[in-house]
């Protein structure tokens, strides 16, 4: 049963990375800002969680004051995230974005063993380190235009407050549902990015407002739901590796909906992301089955 979990926590994952990275494709096709972008995003997003909770009856009181905080900075977050990934996406490009996304491991790697006060194993370092390696080929050192600078800053930015989420979301997990932790998070997202929408003026076409729409629905409400119910079952250190195939996902999902080719550096950074995932993932796998015989014996 355990390892059935398992197993479907890790399906949960990827499928919610895929989606993840069909948002930045999408994502390519919206003028508006990228405040406008993340605010109609947890918008609709925690507007469909409601409804879902309610229907399905699903307790979402908080319990304590600690964990409303928790939630509050988990909803910063979320804002900050994805704001600076829109806006990665808008001013460097798709897979400028998802390749500076794609390091949040690294951060993850080094801060989830002092928070939770796990040991820090050497296969998780080398983990990180190849994951490093393959955003290093990925970024384009020989073209450092203006554009692509501000892109990495910016992207870095929505990597690392991705990280502080993904541990926000394995404590919450711990004790509320999924489309509970979801909810209050893109929630709070929502209200941290109103005050932007009245103060700053802007216009949004009718185009963008359907693309908004299916980012929030598909790739917010039901990819974000998925990961944080990964969470129970997985470490999120696991899922944080799976997730930089992000970029993986990105540029096949480019391949196929925009037509792009990508270039050879995006191949071979890609290649070994992918594979450093995979490893990962297989490890895992098999550090459980271990600990389950010797649970056993």
């Amino acid at each position: 049963m355990e390892q059935n979990s398992n197993l479907r926590a890790l399906a949960f994952v990827h499928i919610a990375v895929l989606l993840f990275g069909l948002a930045g494709v999408i994502g390519r096709g919206v003028t508006s800002p990228a405040f406008v972008v993340t605010f109609g995003r947890v918008f609709v997003s925690s507007t469909i969680l409601f409804i879902l909770i309610q229907v399905t009856k699903t307790p979402f009181k908080i319990r304590n004051i600690k964990d409303a905080i928790l939630f509050l900075i988990a909803g910063i977050l979320m804002a900050i995230h994805w704001t600076a990934f829109m806006h990665t996406a808008q001013v460097a490009g798709v897979a400028m974005a998802t390749i500076t996304f794609s390091a949040f491991p690294l951060f993850i790697t080094f801060i989830e063993p002092l928070l939770y006060h796990e040991k820090l194993a050497k296969k998780d370092i080398f983990m990180a380190l190849g994951i490093l390696l393959g955003v290093i080929i990925l970024v384009p050192f020989g073209n450092m235009q203006a554009n692509v600078f501000q892109g990495i800053i910016w992207g870095m930015v929505s990597s690392v407050t991705y990280a502080l989420l993904s541990l926000c979301n394995r404590r919450l997990g711990e004790h509320y549902d999924s489309k509970t932790v979801c909810f209050y998070e893109q929630a709070i997202a929502t209200l941290i990015l109103l005050p932007f929408l009245l103060t700053i003026p802007f216009s949004i076409p009718s185009k963008d407002i359907v693309l908004i729409f299916l980012l929030g629905a598909v790739c917010t409400a039901f990819a974000h739901n998925l990961f944080v119910k990964s969470l129970k079952d997985i470490r999120v250190q696991t899922a944080g590796i799976i997730s930089s195939m992000e970029t993986v996902y990105g540029i096949l999902l480019a391949v196929l909906l925009l037509g792009e080719t990508p270039t050879l550096r995006e191949i071979l950074g890609g290649t070994i992301i992918l594979g450093v995932t995979f490893l990962s993932t297989y490890l895992a796998s098999v550090e459980r089955k271990r600990n389950k015989v010797n649970e056993k014996g």
